[in-house]
């Protein structure tokens, strides 16, 4: 059986990731900052599902360490990872007002973070004989699709999307397909209740990218599997 590990998965999009990830076959190792992770993993097992839940928070490195560990030991390979913790859209906010407490957070969850779990999780996804990283991103961190505001989440998707492209290169010769998905504007407390998409449609956008065949794209940014913009 595959092992994806999902980042952020204890609600919205991370969650139904998990879901519709296990449905297909994978083991899902549902992974959150917050102790209701555990209760979510509880439920998908309750319905048959292979989940367990492993804390993580993506911006403490001792955290990032503590699971490698725990994947090393109980697993030893893995097969995908679906960085998709994400913090902080702030309309509230732009370039000249931004509290950058909070464009600082922003920066170590949205673009270090999945630096961080990547390199230390490649290891074990190399060992595995190739993989797949899939890279939640947003439309927000194009310069071609981006809107006014949100500076804090906008920018650091957009160095999201250049890790991905570094990422996907040093990872060429290890048959680790590497991308950045949008999952679009999506009923989730992030999005909220008016956004066009539902969380499954959402999911279902980055499921794209971890099921691509060995010979599928990598370095790219999509939507629905159809390239977005830089």
């Amino acid at each position: 059986m595959k092992i994806a590990i999902v980042t952020g998965a204890n609600r919205g999009l991370g969650k139904e990731v998990a879901r519709q990830l296990a449905g297909r076959g994978y083991h899902v190792v549902l992974t959150s900052r917050s102790a209701a992770g555990e209760t979510v993993a509880a439920a998908f097992r309750d319905e048959g599902l292979p989940v367990e839940y492993h804390p993580l928070d993506v911006a403490d490195p001792e955290s990032i360490a503590a699971l490698a560990r725990h994947l090393r030991e109980s697993h030893g390979t893995i097969d995908v990872l679906v960085n998709n913790a994400g913090i902080h859209y702030d309309t509230f906010q732009n370039t000249l007002t931004a509290d950058f407490s909070i464009v600082e957070e922003a920066w170590r969850v949205n673009a270090l973070g999945p630096w961080r779990v990547t390199q230390a999780l490649y290891p074990l996804i190399r060992k595995g004989g190739g993989g797949r990283i899939v890279n939640v991103s947003s439309s927000s961190g194009s310069f071609v699709e981006s809107w006014p505001g949100t500076p804090a989440y906008a920018i650091t998707k957009t160095a999201l999307n250049m890790l991905t492209y570094k990422l996907a290169d040093d990872l060429r010769d290890d048959a680790i397909l590497v991308n950045a998905v949008c999952p679009g504007w999506v009923r989730t407390d992030m999005g909220g209740p008016e956004a066009n998409r539902s969380v499954a449609e959402g999911a279902s956008s980055i499921l794209w990218a971890v099921i691509l065949p060995d010979d599928g794209p990598s370095g790219g940014f999509y939507k629905d599997g159809q390239p977005v913009p830089w």
